[in-house]
């Protein structure tokens, strides 16, 4: 129950899913946890849930594609928390299923906002804190999309790829400050964004999810806590030799 005592986090996208199950485990495991999400409802809910368990949980209302907002937010959960050393930036969109020839600017844009510039925006505001702290972890959500590709929602596919390198260059960058950064890349995991994506697909929603299940040598998609598992580890000190790192959590469908 202590893996992560003494350590703070801030989690973006921490209402709901993958983020929700995060910041549920890490709370248990002994961090401070800032809730960063535009899921206002959801996150104060799950900032009650966990503070009235007697752990530190907060909410803070946060658009990742506003640099302003990122700023303060960050600032606001070092000041009260008392530091910041863990950053996950795991808020993301799936954006429009459309081949590459149909997409608007302002679709192709609104993903990379998000998806993208809101890692960029994160890690910029989170380091000050870190080197402040002497040591500190990023860990950001890549995607299976940020190490191969399928044939559908290619803003997505880019901006995943994009992390993946943003985590290896700012790995390279910040050692010297003892700052780890590494990505996950987890499979399909049952989650709104997932279901979001399927409904664009045409096919009936079980049958989708079924044909989504077989992808995956282990025959069935992920449940949000086999990422948050992942995050913990990459968190705590027993991950302290590892930067620049993928964590791949994807039920084999990489493997193939």
């Amino acid at each position: 129950m202590d893996r992560l005592k003494g350590k703070v986090a801030v989690i973006t996208g921490g209402s709901h899913g993958i983020g929700a199950a995060a910041v549920t485990r890490m709370a248990e495991e002994g961090a401070s946890v800032a809730i960063l999400d535009c899921l206002d409802d959801e996150g104060h809910a799950l900032a009650s849930k966990l503070s009235g368990q007697g752990h530190q949980v907060a909410y803070w209302h946060c658009d990742v594609g506003d640099e302003e907002n990122v700023k303060t937010a960050i600032n606001s959960a070092a000041e009260k928390f008392g530091h910041v050393d863990v950053l996950v930036n795991n808020a993301g969109i799936s954006g429009p299923n459309k081949p590459t020839h149909e997409l608007t600017e302002e679709e192709w844009d609104l993903v990379q906002k998000i998806n993208v510039k809101g890692v960029f925006f994160c890690t910029k505001h989170a380091i000050p804190h870190m080197k402040k702290a002497g040591r500190g972890s990023i860990i950001n959500l890549s995607s299976i999309y940020g190490l191969v590709s399928a044939p559908d929602i290619p803003p997505y596919h880019a901006s995943k790829g994009a992390v993946r390198l943003m985590t290896k260059t700012d790995a390279m960058i910040y050692a010297p400050d003892n700052i780890r950064a590494n990505s996950i890349h987890p499979g399909f995991i049952w989650t709104p964004m997932v279901e979001g994506h399927l409904k664009t697909t045409g096919e009936d929603l079980e049958a989708a999810k079924q044909a989504t299940a077989a992808l995956h040598p282990l025959g069935h998609m992920g449940e949000p806590d086999d990422i948050a598992w992942g995050i913990v580890f990459l968190a705590s000190e027993e991950s302290k030799f590892m930067t620049g790192s993928e964590l791949v959590i994807d039920g084999g469908y990489t493997a193939h």
